[in-house]
């Protein structure tokens, strides 16, 4: 629903705002930190970001309104271990992956943004758009970082595990302001609500351990469930994850960018 507004403002905006001045392709990259939230961080915890960056086209259609796209790469990663709450270091999962992200945006600048003005430089923005991603969940077995999405941790049947590509909706907000004519700094927050609870591969409940021993082999039930009880945790049907809320992340950047367009005059002045 949140997403779904920030559509409904940004499409009213570009609706009221008159075309001006400023056209062009903006190109650059960012560097910054990825946070993931989901079934092993469930208080949001950001003490443990990853490392992200990516490559930025931006269109501006006008002072006010433009299109981007980015494509964007970040590690994610979280440990039950490390979590405050009593259950999940007992369920003691844990994960990293990398995230290969593509996405495309609209844009709205809350001031107009013109690249080499004194008075028009420096702009808030607000942004809403779509994005696709590649992950691939893995975890420490015997030292090794191993695959889990071929070992079915949550019993699925060789062949019908989940999809490691998905998409969702992007959104976020700002700060643009000049270096030069040409050069510029972007600072941001995106964010990705996903359909897919598998970026951690934890969402639905525990198999039988015994089932899934004979279909894959005792390294999948090892990572199914780590747990450090006595007896372990995992019963069939027992609870360990939660498919009603999706996973989701959020890239946290600074970009530098170079303008290669052009600045126009205004309509109204060019028909004086």
């Amino acid at each position: 629903m949140m997403v779904k507004n920030i559509w409904l403002v940004l499409l009213s905006l570009g609706i009221i705002t008159p075309i001006l001045a400023q056209k062009g392709v903006e190109l650059g990259g960012w560097l910054g930190a990825t946070y993931y939230f989901g079934d092993l961080n469930t208080e949001y915890d950001l003490s443990a970001p990853g490392p992200a960056g990516g490559l930025i086209y931006r269109y501006n259609l006008n002072n006010r309104l433009a299109v981007k796209f980015s494509g964007n790469a970040g590690l994610i990663k979280a440990d039950d271990a490390k979590s405050d709450n009593f259950y999940e270091q007992s369920r003691n999962l844990h994960f990293r992956s990398l995230i290969l992200d593509g996405s495309l945006q609209f844009e709205f600048n809350f001031l107009p943004y013109v690249h080499g003005s004194g008075d028009n430089s420096v702009t808030p923005y607000l942004f809403a758009g779509i994005s696709g991603l590649k992950y691939n969940p893995q975890a420490k077995y015997e030292d090794q970082w191993v695959n889990l999405q071929p070992l079915g941790t949550e019993g699925q049947p060789q062949g019908e595990e989940y999809s490691k590509v998905s998409y969702g909706l992007n959104y976020g907000f700002g700060l643009k302001f000049d270096l030069s004519l040409n050069w510029s700094i972007n600072i941001e927050i995106s964010s990705r609500y996903i359909y897919t609870d598998y970026l951690d591969d934890v969402s639905t409940t525990y198999p039988n351990m015994t089932v899934l021993a004979s279909q894959r082999d005792q390294m999948a039930v090892v990572l199914s469930d780590p747990s450090i009880t006595s007896p372990k945790i995992g019963d069939p049907g027992r609870q360990r994850g939660n498919s009603k809320d999706n996973d989701s992340y959020t890239f946290i950047g600074i970009g530098l960018l170079r303008y290669f367009g052009r600045i126009d005059c205004p309509d109204i002045l060019n028909s004086k």
